[in-house]
């Protein structure tokens, strides 16, 4: 359950995973009570990657009222939570995570691990409940 303690004054920067996306447009009650809880100076963000793969699966869906209803959901929280581009930061990240991970015999969707780099090189806690971002170094993941 998400927790609006907070224990610095500190503006935070949330990279939305796909699953997080998901979640708002299933309007999750544990994903709804995080987001009231984000500070009005706190950023939320999603990336190229994220926003990819959920056009991706709203694509493979059967046409009819329930796509239709996602795809308005999506549309609206795109409209509402701006997207990040890749920087080229985080090409340096997603080849020492990649490293990191291989040499320790874990893999990552490859996604995954853009979405990691793209977290880690603009600052930001990566929102997801994917249990593979854990034990990525220096990556922070908040679960709602």
């Amino acid at each position: 359950m998400a927790s609006c303690f907070r224990t610095e004054d500190a503006k935070l920067t949330y990279l939305l995973d796909t699953n997080a996306i998901s979640l708002l447009m299933r309007e999750d009650a544990g994903m709804a009570q995080w987001l009231a809880c984000v500070e009005p100076g706190d950023r939320l963000l999603i990336c190229t990657i994220v926003r990819g793969e959920v056009l991706f699966g709203l694509g493979k869906m059967v046409h009819g009222q329930r796509r239709r209803d996602l795809e308005a959901k999506a549309e609206r929280l795109f409209d509402a939570i701006p997207c990040e581009a890749i920087p080229p930061a985080a090409a340096d990240h997603y080849s020492a995570v990649k490293l990191d991970r291989q040499s320790r015999g874990l893999s990552l969707d490859e996604n995954d691990l853009w979405v990691a780099a793209t977290a880690l090189a603009i600052g930001a806690t990566l929102v997801s409940r994917d249990k593979d971002f854990e034990g990525i170094p220096a990556l922070t993941v908040l679960t709602p």
